[in-house]
């Protein structure tokens, strides 16, 4: 059978892979505590109360039909004053693009802005961008971050690579690591880019930044959230934000994301998308347009759901410190937003039980899931080198009970080894 080129050089998912793994264990019985998905349990985890009634009669007055490409226009007028009120920026309703959730506007940013061959540059860790330059062909330009700055981008990182490149692709709080910018390490990643259109001639394409802030609204502690246009606000036509409902209320499958940006940009990416009909299904906008100015609700909802959250990731970092004092070759990250917190397991080289000498992180990963019962993601599907001892936990879809009771089964099975 003969495939396009980009069908033939897709590169599978190792996060699907690992998730197939888990499954066959629990499918012959074994208990995983499995951190590997960037997900909620509905049953841990569920939608705003509020959420789920509108969407029920939603549903039941009918709304099952098509919606606008663009999104319903109560919806949008929805976002854009959630907007207004929670980061004080100000984006009209034209300029806010509706969607399934946040992938098809990554897809439709890149589509929009990116001609063939031409560079994205984004960090390691990241997710799924070098994904999408293969979609559309553009030339990735994959950026190694350092532990000592929290895994986010500087600058100075990114300052060599500047040059030519059409699109920065930035999350924050970012997916792998649970990790976001400071406020003076985002202005001057703003004032580089600042810096470099103004060097580019008028036929010249701008470098634009594509902000991934989907889990903005899941910050912990004194950690504070920063944008660009906000720091910077000569950046407005250069600033396509992608964001959405699905982190803060738990509400992956209800499917609601929005992207909203320079209004021509926004534009193209609503052709394109209105081609693909990726819009986000009728009954969940009409309800979610009425429940983001909700204002009690919703910030009843965030306290909880932050509250626990931070519940369960301070339980697993605190547990990972705790090996550490005990001389254990691991170590965390302090979580400061979304739902991850990053770990490190520095056992490679080490023999498993069985003989076998654990080369990647990879073959790690597979030896916690069968004796410690325990799933990680490694950074190795982020695009980082199968070599670094660094993993995602993920707390979405596990109690706090399961993730400090898998930390003696890590302790076992890293006893275990020689």
């Amino acid at each position: 059978m003969q495939v396009s080129k980009m069908a033939a050089g897709l590169i599978g998912s190792e996060i699907i892979r690992i998730g197939n793994q888990v499954s066959e264990q629990v499918r012959q019985g074994a208990n995983i505590c499995n951190l590997t998905i960037g997900d909620f349990d509905s049953k841990i985890f569920p939608i705003p109360a509020g959420l789920t009634a509108g969407i029920i009669a939603a549903y039941q007055a009918g709304m099952t039909n098509y919606p606008p490409a663009a999104g319903m226009g109560e919806l949008r007028d929805s976002v854009s004053a959630f907007l207004k009120i929670r980061q004080g920026l100000e984006y009209g309703p034209n300029d806010i693009l509706i969607a399934g959730g946040s992938r098809p506007l990554i897809y439709a940013t890149y589509r929009a802005l990116l001609d063939e061959g031409d560079k994205a540059i984004f960090p390691l860790p990241s997710w799924n961008n070098n994904h999408y330059c293969h979609l559309v062909g553009a030339t990735p330009v994959a950026v190694p971050t350092l532990p000592e700055n929290d895994f986010m981008p500087t600058a100075a990182d990114l300052a060599p690579h500047v040059a030519g490149a059409t699109l920065l692709a930035l999350c924050s709080p970012l997916n792998p690591t649970g990790t976001l910018f400071t406020k003076e390490g985002l202005e001057e990643i703003c004032d580089l880019v600042i810096a470099e259109n103004k060097r580019r001639g008028p036929d010249e394409k701008p470098l634009y930044i594509l902000y991934d802030q989907i889990y903005w609204l899941l910050t912990f502690g004194d950690a504070k959230h920063f944008d660009p246009v906000s720091l910077r606000p000569e950046l407005r036509d250069y600033v396509i934000y992608i964001d959405g409902t699905s982190k803060c209320f738990a509400a992956t499958g209800v499917r609601v994301g929005y992207s909203f940006g320079p209004t021509g940009i926004i534009e193209k990416m609503k052709s394109i998308l209105g081609h693909v009909g990726a819009w986000a299904p009728k009954a969940e906008q009409v309800a979610m347009g009425k429940f983001l100015p909700q204002t009690a609700a919703v910030d009843e909802f965030l306290t909880s759901i932050k509250d626990r959250l931070q519940s369960s990731l301070t339980a697993l970092f605190e547990g990972l410190k705790e090996l550490k004092a005990q001389g254990y070759p691991v170590d965390a990250v302090v979580p400061a937003g979304a739902i991850y917190l990053t770990a490190k397991i520095d056992v490679l080289g080490r023999t498993a039980p069985d003989g076998t000498v654990l080369t990647t992180t990879a073959e790690l990963t597979s030896y916690l899931i069968a004796e410690a019962k325990l799933a990680l993601v490694p950074f190795s599907a982020f695009g980082s080198p199968a070599t670094e001892p660094w993993f995602r936990a993920s707390v979405g879809a596990e109690t706090v009970d399961s993730i400090t009771s898998a930390l003696p089964r890590l302790k076992a099975a890293l006893d275990k080894l020689k």
